[in-house]
């Protein structure tokens, strides 16, 4: 009997933390177009933004964990905006990285998913964006964001668990190509609120009041991080 457990505990291991076959490179080069096909019109884009809300303030709800704040909840909303309310101290490095966290969470996700996708890790990628969507529901606080997440997880899960491996392949890098690039434009439509004198409390403008350094330095951090994420997973993606 103990036999038998620990096998099928070492199948699991091995399903969900193995290699597979890195995919055609038609498959992720297509991968990448449909991902641009969502980030760059509008319509798609509106839709799909939640992903990136979730991303966003996944990260700033983590920093927050991670710098010894306490999280008392995270808020999703139809707009696609978010928010994420943390205490502890007002000012200091807590308080600015949490801040930080926001923009710059969504392409470092994709820079870290490419990095599995090179290593051949497709369905451990999946689980660890199940678990972390799991983890992040518990700290929902409305309805409308409960049920952003539970649509997402919910469907990373069947991916990870009844698709075929293309499937699974095509969905990872699909969603990878999603973030890097879907993380370079939120900070180009905060770039534009701000030249019509919209987004006053804005990540960048909180930082700017926490640090005494200008909220465009902000905006400028939040451009170079997504740009450089979006060049290096771009080559780990496509192996060059």
């Amino acid at each position: 009997m103990e036999s038998t457990a620990n096998a099928s505990l070492a199948a699991l291991w091995d399903r969900v933390f193995g290699t597979q076959p890195a995919p055609e490179q038609w498959l992720v080069i297509g991968a990448a177009l449909v991902a641009l096909a969502v980030v760059v019109p509008h319509g798609p884009w509106r839709l799909a933004r939640n992903a990136v809300t979730i991303a966003h303030e996944g990260g700033h709800g983590l920093v927050a964990l991670l710098t010894g704040r306490r999280l008392d909840g995270i808020r999703l909303h139809s707009d696609t905006s978010g928010l994420t309310v943390s205490r502890g101290r007002p000012t200091g490095l807590g308080m600015i990285l949490t801040a930080a966290a926001g923009y710059t969470a969504p392409p470092l996700l994709g820079l870290g998913g490419a990095a599995l996708l090179s290593s051949g890790r497709i369905t451990a990628l999946l689980w660890i964006a199940t678990a972390l969507l799991v983890v992040m529901l518990v700290m929902i606080r409305n309805a409308y964001g409960a049920l952003t997440v539970l649509l997402t997880g919910g469907t990373f899960l069947l991916v990870s668990w009844l698709a075929d491996t293309d499937v699974q392949a095509a969905f990872a890098y699909a969603v990878v190509w999603f973030l890097l690039l879907g993380g370079v434009r939120p900070a180009f439509e905060l770039q534009a609120k701000r030249r019509h004198g919209g987004a006053g409390d804005s990540d960048a403008d909180q930082l700017a009041r926490l640090t005494h350094v200008p909220a465009g330095m902000w905006l400028f951090l939040f451009h170079a991080v997504s740009l450089c994420c979006l060049m290096g997973g771009a080559r780990w993606l496509l192996g060059v």
